[in-house]
């Protein structure tokens, strides 16, 4: 397996220096120590040894099977299940079980060959396990804009999740950023539904390709933490299917295995015994879905009927944690022997968990699990210790943490006052020139790896946010330690790291150029966990800790101030029209290479390509959604703004953001032309040149965007493409971006269809939403 190709058992601490340690003890009480030592570490080293070696004897490969393949083989073995058996398969095994390995899982049916299935999150890496790599988040691997490294990601991701034996990757998370501050805003892909889709099909391709099975999540709408476990999402039709929607749609086009149904209701009524949209003529067996729906960790209520019925499979964790659960194990046996769930219809859940687990060829040859989830720190004996990172994993995630850095601002001075010459202030930093400089900010130092499981600290670099969605720290390189490593002595460093206003000034003082880092940071409200003062959804868009003074200060004595933000979502940037700011990197929440990454893009050795996802506005009026604090009780939420979120109501309402959708600056400029249309069967063809106009080779990120007839009621425009071009300097190449009749329909409420309306379309081609280089328009 690539995941363990890496291994290097002989690293491992099994051997101390006890005959050092231990000189005072007897001769013959040191042989009897020694003894039980090399026993004790033999018998690890082999099971160690002989579970790697079989893991790379199997490697990922499998056949992937047809979905009615996998139905006749799961129905097969569910006919010779008991009730019990059956049972077993649709409930965790509790929360508070003991035994339990993973974060979710189900009793095994051993005399049919059937596992406990293993379920861990989470959507940016794997948590509560050793030996794993800390991935970039949604957020970030979408500002990437790469369909490419989308799917990388899913599939390193995937390799991982394999190499511990966890059947079900709790991910993607595709939840519309509805509002900037949503608590969970990050793990997804943002509030625009075209690149949400993309983000969620690319990622579930990934992960499925070694045969792991990916679970998309929340259905539907969940898109803030207060109150998320009851409030109600009323939501139109319209807006429903084209908006929120819309992610789960390209989901099922993956082939998801499994769908996890949120906390709050819908119009009403809880997502979890939903029939519209887990029912049989709900949303997902409209659309095709093939899989099992699985409740959030205890999202379930009522009885066991309701939600049985409704069209729920599997409940998880099992029993009753305060906010729900234990539906099922406390009611679902006596609701089949009394008719109140008919034995067909469990037959049909334990079919639909099976289905996916025989596709993906987890029946043969599937790694066990090794690791203890409920000893995340490695101890105990059911951690094996197996370490699935692997040097291309690392090389990943730094490469996706570099691309999805969004340059914003960039004022650069040179010594021949032309894009060729060395760099004097601005970007990318010349290390010859530099002779003084200094690194502000608590955000650059390293993290509290002694943080609790969720990761709820905000008190160094923030790579990730905090609850379920986080993932490990145990390998993060801090930007401190990677700048130091990197200048070297080339260079005197001073550094700040704390928050202090007076501190990071006297230390950037004069200097030839100032680093600041700041951030802001947000997570899942949990059993009502607070961060900071912050309960999941940030209370507001200031950067924390006073960040934006800090930048200000430090501004101030220095004439070269770059900004780096690390962040989970939209900001105020209000300060940086400032003169003495050369340079602001948006650097998001980029996972365990955060250091590495930010010196790639700061030196020039990675020519930044990262594009907003979302729009940066320093007032949350201009976004047009707010989130719901304080309610008497669990608050009914109207989405009245519709279809119009983000750049698209901004649009709406003429409202200039400080750093649009789709912005982002690279260290050379790009040129389009040539934009040319034609038909191909029911789709267009959008065809245009991009050339490399500047100095140094970069990589550009074209972005499509389409205007409906004016009689279709949609928003002025929307994302229907994007794609990346790398190009050296001169260097020119002819992108494709097609729209497929769907691509240019919109939800018709009385026909339940995509309809496409008739008129003139226009398409936008250009760098941002409102960098526009090319328009064309075509009659329909």
């Amino acid at each position: 397996m690539e995941a363990l190709a890496s291994l290097n058992y002989g690293a491992r601490p099994f051997f101390g220096p006890a005959s050092i340690n231990h000189a005072w003890e007897s001769d013959q009480e040191n042989e009897r120590a020694h003894t039980l030592r090399r026993k004790r570490v033999g018998m690890l080293f082999a099971t160690s040894f002989l579970l790697a070696t079989w893991l790379l004897a199997e490697g990922n490969a499998f056949t992937l099977r047809s979905w009615d393949d996998s139905y006749a083989m799961a129905a097969a073995t569910v006919a010779q299940m008991t009730l019990d058996e059956k049972l077993g398969v649709v409930t965790g095994t509790g929360q508070l079980n003991s035994k339990r390995r993973c974060v979710g899982d189900t009793t095994a049916v051993s005399r049919l060959g059937v596992p406990s299935i293993c379920f861990n999150d989470g959507p940016a890496g794997i948590r509560l396990s050793k030996g794993v790599t800390g991935f970039p988040s949604g957020i970030n691997t979408a500002s990437t804009f790469s369909r490419r490294l989308m799917r990388a990601r899913g599939q390193a991701l995937g390799e991982e999740f394999r190499g511990k034996g966890i059947h079900v990757f709790l991910g993607p998370a595709m939840d519309i950023m509805r509002n900037p501050k949503a608590g969970r805003g990050w793990e997804s892909f943002g509030p625009d539904p075209y690149l949400n889709g993309e983000g969620a099909f690319e990622t579930i391709t990934g992960v499925q390709s070694v045969g792991v099975q990916a679970c998309a999540k929340h259905l539907i709408a969940n898109n803030q933490e207060h109150w998320r476990y009851g409030l109600t999402a009323n939501i139109d039709d319209r807006t429903l299917n084209e908006i929120y929607w819309y992610p789960f749609l390209r989901s099922i086009e993956a082939g998801v295995a499994s769908v996890m149904c949120a906390y709050n209701r819908l119009n009403g009524t809880s997502s979890c015994h939903n029939a519209g949209l887990l029912g049989p003529k709900g949303l997902l067996q409209r659309d095709g879905f093939k899989g099992y729906v699985v409740s959030d960790w205890g999202a379930t209520h009522d009885s066991a009927a309701d939600n049985a019925n409704a069209g729920l499979d599997m409940e998880q964790p099992g029993d009753y944690i305060l906010i729900g659960g234990g539906v099922f194990s406390g009611g679902l046996k006596s609701a089949v022997n009394n008719g109140a769930v008919n034995a067909s219809r469990l037959d049909q859940m334990v079919t639909r968990i099976l289905a996916p687990w025989y596709r993906l060829g987890q029946d043969s040859g599937y790694p066990p699990v090794n690791f203890d989830s409920q000893h995340p720190d490695g101890s105990g004996s059911l951690n094996l210790n197996v370490p699935v990172r692997s040097a291309a994993h690392t090389a990943l995630v730094r490469e996706i943490a570099a691309a999805s850095a969004v340059l914003l601002k960039n004022n650069r001075t040179t010594t021949t006052g032309t894009p060729s010459g060395s760099t004097i202030r601005g970007l990318p930093l010349d290390a010859s020139r530099i002779k003084t400089m200094a690194v502000v900010g608590q955000d650059a130092k390293m993290p509290n790896k002694s943080c609790n499981d969720l990761n709820e600290c905000n008190d160094g670099t923030m790579s990730i946010g905090w609850g379920s969605g986080s993932n490990s720290l145990e390998f993060i390189v801090p930007p401190i330690d990677a700048i130091t490593s990197f200048v070297g002595t080339s260079a005197t460093t001073a550094s700040s790291l704390s928050n202090d206003l007076d501190a990071g000034a006297n230390a950037a003082r004069g200097k030839d150029v100032a680093l600041v880092f700041v951030n802001a940071m947000s997570g899942e409200l949990g059993f009502y966990d607070t961060v900071v003062g912050n309960q999941g959804d940030r209370n507001d868009l200031a950067l924390w800790w006073k960040g934006g003074s800090l930048v200000e200060r430090v501004a101030a004595v220095c004439n070269n101030t770059i900004a780096i933000v690390h962040s989970v979502g939209p900001v105020s940037l209000s300060w940086s029209q400032h003169p003495n700011v050369t340079g602001i990197i948006y650097a998001g929440a980029p996972g365990e290479q955060t250091g590495p990454s930010i010196v790639d893009v700061l030196y020039g050795k990675y020519n930044p390509r990262g594009r907003l996802p979302f729009s940066i506005s320093d007032n949350e009026a201009d976004y047009g959604t707010s989130i719901v604090y304080n309610s008497l009780g669990f608050p009914e939420i109207d989405y009245t703004e519709k279809l119009l979120l983000d750049y698209r109501y901004m649009d709406s309402k003429n409202i200039t953001p400080r750093f649009e959708f789709g912005f982002g600056l690279s260290y050379t400029t790009f040129a389009y032309s040539a934009l040319s249309i034609t038909a191909s069967g029911t789709s267009q063809v959008i065809k245009f040149t991009v050339t490399n106009t500047g100095a140094i080779a970069g990589t550009e990120i074209p972005q499509m965007y389409l205007a409906y007839p004016a009689s279709a009621g949609e928003p002025k425009k929307v994302l229907r493409g994007f794609d990346e071009v790398a190009l050296n300097v001169g260097a020119t190449s002819v992108v494709t971006i097609t729209l497929s009749q769907r691509d240019m329909s919109i939800w018709d409420t009385p026909s339940q269809k995509w309809v496409r309306p008739s008129g003139t379309f226009t398409f936008f081609v250009g760098a941002s939403i409102r960098d526009i280089r090319l328009t064309g328009s075509i009659m329909l």
